[in-house]
């Protein structure tokens, strides 16, 4: 019998749920001697493992030092989030966690997102799921989604706080219902498995689909398992391959061991034709979260 107990991949790590908060490069220019640039020129977009060929990280970073010499609290968080992935610069946890907790400290949702992580998974300072509660609750307040999905996975999980499924479902369908795919992807899994909600396969294929479609590898291949087993939607052996290995592509292995089942029920030309599709799926993934003018 097929299972979805290993895909139980609810949470977001470092890699996967940093935000940046990005300020296009030309308007940075134009506003690196100002005291503070505009804030009408940020846009939330989130560092993703892949960047786009064309961002020139170093000029990135340069930008970013320089609107955080100034006290300017993204280019703060942006340079937290250099540093924690190593981009263009040598990765420094320590590093990292002092430009988001500056930014933090004034109050910058995106830096309290990101220091919430530092301290539930206890990277670079020691753990404590409540301080990492609490600064969720701070950021999700703002409305920031990525937040309000580690704030749902606080309560799904039990950390730092009661174990409560409901209100779980109540932060991860408002993280969805703002676009959030870590949300969306969460939310189905608790459809998926009745957990919280009423069990409802054809709603969590509608939140894999979301989720999947913004690149969210796990939910590549809940949706590659769905299309598989026929659950919640037809069943479907070449679209099932195509969306876990789009996932295996980009660099989600969790549902390889199916993708051997699948190819040899297809004929040489549905396999064909499902292998592209899925370089195709990657690629546009790749796309939509890459680094975007410096740049989830």
């Amino acid at each position: 019998m097929h299972s979805l107990e290993g895909l139980v991949y609810r949470s977001t790590g470092i890699a996967a749920a940093l935000l940046i908060l990005s300020v296009p490069l030309t308007l940075m220019a134009q506003n690196a001697e100002s005291e503070r640039p505009k804030a009408e020129s940020r846009v939330a977009l989130s560092l993703a493992p892949i960047i786009g060929p064309h961002v020139d990280i170093a000029e990135a970073r340069r930008r970013f030092e320089a609107g955080a010499r100034r006290g300017y609290a993204p280019a703060e968080a942006n340079l937290g989030v250099l540093y924690a992935f190593g981009r263009g610069v040598a990765r420094n946890p320590g590093t990292a966690i002092y430009w988001t907790r500056l930014a933090a400290d004034q109050g910058n949702a995106e830096a309290l997102g990101n220091l919430g992580i530092f301290y539930r998974d206890g990277w670079g300072l020691t753990k404590d799921p409540a301080k990492a509660f609490r600064l969720f609750q701070a950021a999700a307040d703002q409305g920031n989604t990525a937040a309000m999905t580690n704030l749902g996975y606080s309560y799904d999980q039990g950390l730092g706080v009661a174990r409560n499924l409901q209100a779980a479902v109540e932060w991860y369908r408002k993280a969805a219902e703002g676009g959030d795919a870590m949300g969306e992807n969460n939310l189905g899994d608790l459809y998926l498995r009745g957990e919280g909600v009423s069990q409802n396969a054809e709603t969590a294929f509608e939140l894999f689909s979301l989720a999947a479609e913004q690149g969210n590898t796990g939910a590549c291949i809940k949706l590659g398992y769905l299309y598989m087993t026929g659950r919640g939607t037809r069943k479907d052996d070449e679209s099932a391959y195509a969306w876990i290995k789009a996932a295996a592509l980009g660099g989600d292995p969790r549902g390889a061991e199916y993708l051997g089942g699948l190819a040899a029920k297809l004929t040489s030309v549905q396999l064909k034709n499902a292998t592209e599709r899925a370089s195709s799926l990657q690629a546009r993934e790749s796309a939509g979260t890459q680094l975007v003018g410096v740049g989830r």
